[in-house]
C-alpha cells in the first residue's frame, strides 16, 4: 500500500522535473493524485518508478524505457500536449514565450 509519505516524495520529484523541463503537472487534482499514486506504487512493487500507464514486461532492457519519465514522454507531449499517463502537460506559457521570441526575431 502506498503511504502518504511515498506520494508526497513522488509528487515533489515530478514537480521538480516538470519545472526543470518547462512542463506543468496535470491540472486535475484527482487525476494527478491517481497517477502519482500509481507511480509510487510501482516504485514500491517493482523497485523502479515505472510509468503507471505502462506494464513492465520483465525484460530489464526494454523496461528501462518506461521508467518515469519514460523515453516516450517528450514526443508525446510535443504531439499531444501531454504524456500518455497524463502526468506531464505542455505548458502553454512556454509556447507563447517561444512564439513571442520568434515574432521578435522577424
Amino acid at each position: 500500500m502506498v503511504s502518504q509519505e511515498d506520494k508526497v516524495k513522488t509528487k515533489n520529484w515530478v514537480t521538480k522535473y516538470a519545472q526543470k523541463k518547462g512542463y506543468k503537472l496535470n491540472p486535475d487534482p484527482e487525476m494527478l493524485d491517481l497517477v502519482i499514486e500509481g507511480l509510487a506504487n510501482n516504485k514500491i512493487k517493482y523497485g523502479k518508478g515505472y510509468c503507471p500507464c505502462r506494464i513492465p514486461s520483465g525484460d530489464e532492457k526494454e523496461d528501462r524505457k518506461i521508467i518515469c519519465p519514460c523515453v516516450y514522454h517528450e514526443d508525446e507531449i510535443a504531439a499531444d500536449g501531454s504524456c500518455h499517463c497524463d502526468l506531464f502537460f505542455q505548458n502553454e506559457d512556454n509556447g507563447k514565450k517561444e512564439e513571442q521570441q520568434n515574432d521578435s526575431e522577424d
